[in-house]
């Protein structure tokens, strides 16, 4: 039997008063599956704030390295995911393309004692436990600056996974030299080696979209998140985070004109008016948008029929070495 959205969001508001549930949902989420969640933010926050909510299960509406997060903080917590859709950047590495990036700086002359992983949060558990037990953290877009500089005070060469945009952006805005694995360069002329990893979303804007908005908004402003290719962000006149952004766009003047460079489901619940989405095309992160609200419901059913689905499980090797990474992190 199919039910209508007001139906389905009656039948998840009656489980969420029975269950001991708390729902939380990234940014990028649908506004329906959004709007349902008792906690909302980006990937970390989530994390960070479900390790004091004292319910048993968390129902996490967003990718899968992001549930592996939570678990991996809070190992006590049942987590499940209505769909556990995975980040395309997050598939783009794995343990055994880690450690051949690893191997090809050891070809070039780079031994393993002198090298620091850093990985981007949007990455799977294994790929963080195998920096945690190199000595290396976790970042994200809005700390990924304090977190490299810290690191380079080690005096070694970083090697930063998997986001290359993201890797390159930062060295840009520090004065650092940087290469991409797969690309020209000398690994030990380069200060910060990147991993070609990259968010499909991210890669739709354009230079051209900067222009035409420039030229059609005299005035307007750009504001681009640091997943985006260098010549993007060099190109705009704010670079941040999701909650950067967020933050940056909201305080703007209301009749201030503003291109943002983003996913698009965060951006169109930004501002009514004066914001623009920087793309010809929709700029909709498609494994995020998997979740519907028949998938919530369903999921929470589940939980009430004592047989939940989609729980997210970490072994304890790979839950000790990632919660290493991340709480090095944190303690920054």
């Amino acid at each position: 039997m199919k039910f209508t959205n007001e139906e389905l969001k009656q039948k998840i508001n009656e489980l969420k008063n029975k269950l001991s549930v708390t729902i939380v949902a990234h940014f990028y989420q649908r506004d329906e599956v959004f709007e349902m969640a008792d906690i909302t933010g980006d990937s970390l926050e989530l994390a960070m704030r479900t390790r004091d909510d004292n319910a048993e299960f968390v129902l996490f509406c967003g990718v899968a390295f992001m549930g592996q997060s939570v678990k991996v903080l809070s190992p006590h917590k049942r987590v499940v995911m209505p769909k556990a859709a995975c980040c395309a950047m997050a598939r783009m590495i794995d343990a055994i393309y880690f450690d051949n990036s690893v191997k090809f700086l050891e070809d070039n002359g780079i031994s393993k004692d002198n090298i620091l992983p850093i990985t981007y949060i949007n990455s799977n558990a294994d790929v963080k436990a195998k920096v945690g037990e190199m000595g290396g953290m976790v970042c994200t877009s809005s700390n990924a600056k304090k977190i490299i500089t810290t690191a380079l005070g080690e005096g070694k060469k970083i090697l930063f996974v998997p986001d290359r945009c993201l890797g390159q952006n930062i060295a840009n805005q520090m004065g650092l030299k940087s290469m991409v694995i797969g690309h020209e360069g000398n690994p030990k002329e380069a200060d910060i080696i990147c991993y070609d990893g990259f968010c499909s979303v991210h890669q739709l804007f354009t230079v051209e979209d900067i222009n035409f908005y420039r030229k059609k908004y005299p005035g307007i402003l750009i504001a681009t998140h640091p997943e985006c290719d260098p010549a993007i962000c060099d190109a705009s006149d704010f670079v941040g985070s999701t909650s950067q952004l967020i933050k940056y766009i909201t305080e703007l003047p209301e009749d201030q004109k503003v291109a943002v460079g983003t996913e698009f489901n965060m951006v169109n619940r930004l501002r009514p008016k004066n914001t623009y989405i920087l793309s010809s095309t929709k700029p909709e992160c498609p494994t995020m948008n998997e979740t519907t609200l028949e998938d919530l419901y369903l999921t929470l059913k589940a939980i009430d029929d004592g047989a939940p689905i989609n729980e997210i499980e970490v072994d304890e090797s790979t839950q000790k070495w990632a919660k290493i990474a991340l709480e090095r992190m944190l303690a920054l």
